[in-house]
């Protein structure tokens, strides 16, 4: 759960910029998608030890 609200946020956070500074958009969704997967990638580790010590 906590994943996802921080890839809402970076979502938020990247639109707001891209409204204000449309020419800086293609770095912007770069930075973005890169920030979205390192978080989703932190989730998907934190779901993987959870499994260890409970199944382990």
């Amino acid at each position: 759960m906590g994943a996802g609200i921080g890839v809402g946020l970076i979502g938020k956070g990247a639109l707001e910029s891209m409204a204000r500074q449309p020419e800086s958009s293609d770095d912007l969704r770069a930075n973005m998608i890169l920030a979205a997967a390192l978080v989703e990638g932190v989730a998907l580790f934190g779901i993987i030890i959870c499994l260890l010590v409970v199944l382990g």
